[in-house]
């Protein structure tokens, strides 16, 4: 049974990816870590995650000796942990955006410089759909961002197919994508009776999705606009597609059902999905419509942010990333 400890799991994706380690029937959860919260058990501060083991200040020297590790700190503050992780051999999924992007100058462009460059080139996008074979021998494992995880699976049998020219992606979550520490554009009184667009013109998940759709092949620029709902959980994104001028016409619901026939966490709907369809699963839900008068295909994507699109997709890639049956504790 390997063993696992899950870094920074007072967060929500952190608490969640505790819970479902520590109920996974393959995974032993030896520890798990905070910084203001060291000292309180994950059952006091998160009940409903029935996750009775105390968080602890980190320690490198004592936590490291395990096998595998869910890192679930911010964007620049966790690719120095990664790093220093591998230096004693354990196995990593890390949910920040650090080694998400392949290219360091894009990533500074978008973030700040980054700390450890050297790891790049080793570690590998997380998403399951995509990039199945190469999670099985990684060390490092990219977790994808939540809106990259839906338009991603949403775009990628249309730029696969060469029919992407131009999108446009509407995106919608609720506040538990904004983390824990409650700010004035999250705090209820704001998000409650209300929807806000954030990130505009230039939100950071951008280049992600756009550098997964080239390696699709659609090297386009896309325009991404992401709103918060006055939801907990729960995501949406609605792609609207610009096709390729002189290109094939092809049945679109078609080539989704045949891109996702053996994926057991995507489902192609006639009907446009809700949030409440995947909510608390693994599950990306998606339709494809095409709008004759216009000549656009409009594609709807929905997943659980904080289960498709961070704990429970960190989970299934250490159970590829470990030789274990993919769905296994997520489904």
């Amino acid at each position: 049974m390997p063993s696992a400890a899950v870094f920074g799991a007072a967060g929500y994706t952190g608490a969640l990816s505790a819970k479902l380690l520590y109920d996974h029937p393959a995974f032993d959860l030896r520890w798990i870590t905070a910084r203001s919260d060291a000292g309180q058990r994950l059952d006091h501060l998160y009940p409903h995650h029935r996750v009775p083991l105390a968080l602890e200040e980190f320690d490198l020297d004592r936590h490291a000796d395990v096998d595998a590790a869910i890192v679930a700190y911010p964007h620049g503050a966790a690719a120095e942990v990664v790093a220093d992780l591998r230096e004693r051999g354990v196995r990593v999924v890390d949910l920040s955006a650090d080694f998400r992007l392949r290219d360091g100058a894009v990533y500074e462009e978008w973030y700040r410089p980054h700390p450890a460059l050297e790891l790049l080139p080793e570690a590998v996008y997380g998403l399951p759909e995509l990039y199945r074979e190469q999670i099985r021998g990684a060390d490092v494992v990219a977790n994808p961002g939540c809106y990259p995880t839906a338009a991603i699976l949403s775009l990628a049998p249309l730029a696969r197919a060469g029919m992407i020219a131009d999108v446009v992606i509407d995106a919608k979550s609720g506040a538990s994508g904004a983390g824990r520490a409650a700010t004035d554009a999250t705090h209820f009184v704001t998000v409650d009776e209300n929807v806000n667009a954030y990130g505009v013109p230039r939100h950071r998940h951008t280049p992600e999705i756009e550098q997964e759709l080239a390696a699709l092949g659609a090297d386009v620029r896309i325009t991404f606009t992401p709103h918060l709902l006055p939801l907990d959980q729960g995501e949406l994104v609605s792609c609207y597609v610009t096709l390729n001028p002189g290109g094939e016409r092809v049945d679109a619901r078609a080539i989704y059902l045949e891109a996702y026939a053996d994926e057991p966490f995507v489902e192609v709907a006639e009907t446009p999905p809700g949030v409440r369809s995947v909510r608390e699963t693994n599950i990306c839900r998606i339709s494809v419509h095409e709008d004759e008068r216009t000549g656009r295909m409009i594609v709807f994507g929905a997943i659980d942010n904080l289960w498709k699109g961070a704990a429970s997709q960190a989970v299934q890639n250490l159970n590829l990333m470990f030789g274990l049956p993919e769905g296994e504790g997520i489904s």
